[in-house]
């Protein structure tokens, strides 16, 4: 319940603090505090949402939500197999597949890689492959054309139109010694930046070129799947690959990237909690500044009650003394956190040229920029946590306050 007077001497005793050299300070640098901190997480957890974003929008775009690839011998009748796929409610989309793996050469410049051999018309609808095209165009991926990841094409310096030799694994002969190599000369039709790692090992072939170097006819190594629910997949493609009437292995995206999602939430815990702490050790400085300002204002403490202020009116006016550190940091923090938290990826981005550094590398990570999204849930749970914070950092010396002895006060002050 709101209490005007307590309000007001609480008012009071702010202003009068602001003139007390030290007391000021320990009441800044908690205000600064809290604000640092409440800007902190919010920066942390808008970036962390970034993650989760890119990750989906991204990585999971090109990686298969799930795959079943077969056990003992390849799929036949893929186009029945597709349609069966598609019936399910939670699958969107299904596609062939035959994987290989191969080395890509170029003069004397070498390169391995993995291949996906795709029907470009199904390839398109259980990924977003073309959305990431930045030379040629995928649907020319028929014959002995190839399209390859960025990182494969600037480390065997081509592009779209030049042609590259692709070396592939030959069946050895029984006889003890390897067989020579499958050699293709191949036409490279488009290029995709990802801007992470799969662009430097991923490249798709025409299916019908990976179904004869496999030497299976028409037949496929796997069937991948796009779901409603990307989150969901692990659940979605046990429940469908129970129900199938082969015998596949049943993978999704967690298998191979699942350590990406798990670090982001990891990181996102472990940050939340620790500038958590940053917050609540800022905000404890309340109790500091409270005890130096109850202890300054024993008298005025004392000659109130005996006017008849009873001590809930006391208690309420330190508390809001204190309480008012907390808002004003938490206001403070929020508005620059949220302003930085949406300009976050510039910032990186200006701090990366000016200074010639990298921040994140799409050699090794699966983006190589800072992302951020801003979701206000978060802001409002930050503050919200710091004024609680605060306030409980204000209600042990206000009871103090309240619990003077008007008698012994004023008897040592006569």
């Amino acid at each position: 319940m709101f209490r005007p007077l307590s309000a007001y001497i609480g008012l009071r005793y702010v202003r009068s603090r602001q003139n007390k050299g030290f007391a000021s300070f320990i009441s800044a640098s908690s205000t600064i505090g809290i604000g640092l901190g409440v800007m902190v997480l919010i920066l942390v957890l808008s970036a962390m949402n970034g993650f989760e974003r890119e990750l989906a929008k991204r990585l999971l775009s090109v990686v298969p939500h799930g795959e079943f690839i077969a056990v003992t011998k390849p799929i036949d009748n893929w186009q029945q197999q597709v349609e069966t796929l598609e019936q399910f409610d939670t699958v969107t989309h299904a596609a062939p597949v035959v994987k290989l793996g191969g080395l890509l050469q170029k003069g004397e410049r070498l390169k391995a890689l993995e291949l996906r051999a795709v029907v470009p018309d199904y390839e398109v609808r259980v990924s977003r492959i073309e959305e990431f095209i930045t030379e040629g165009s995928f649907s020319a991926l028929t014959g002995n054309s190839m399209v390859v990841g960025k990182g494969i094409a600037k480390k065997l310096q081509v592009g779209a139109g030049d042609t590259v030799q692709l070396l592939l694994p030959r069946n050895s002969s029984g006889n003890g010694q390897f067989a020579a190599p499958i050699k293709r000369n191949m036409n490279i039709v488009a290029v995709f930046d990802f801007g992470g790692s799969i662009d430097e090992t991923l490249a798709y072939i025409p299916l019908e070129l990976g179904q004869s170097i496999a030497e299976i006819d028409d037949k496929v190594h796997g069937l991948r799947i796009a779901t409603d629910d990307v989150f969901a997949a692990p659940k979605i493609v046990r429940e469908i690959g129970m129900k199938l009437d082969s015998y596949v292995y049943m993978n999704d995206w967690t298998r191979t990237q699942g350590h990406v999602f798990n670090d982001i939430q990891l990181v996102r815990t472990v940050m939340f909690v620790v500038m958590l702490l940053v917050i609540a050790v800022a905000s404890f400085n309340i109790v500091s500044s409270l005890f130096m300002a109850v202890n300054d204002k024993k008298s005025d403490i004392a000659i109130l009650k005996t006017m008849g202020a009873k001590p809930s009116t006391l208690m309420f006016s330190f508390v809001f003394q204190g309480l008012t550190n907390g808002v004003l940091g938490a206001l403070i923090g929020a508005l620059l956190g949220a302003y930085l938290a949406n300009n976050l990826t510039d910032i990186v981005l200006f701090i990366e040229q000016s200074f010639g550094v990298k921040f994140l590398s799409g050699d090794i990570y699966f983006i190589d920029f800072i992302p951020t999204e801003l979701d206000m849930r978060d802001v409002v749970f930050t503050v919200i946590s710091a004024l609680v914070l605060s306030l409980l950092a204000t209600i042990y010396p206000a009871w103090r306050a309240s619990k003077i002895d008007p008698a012994k006060v004023l008897g040592q002050g006569g």
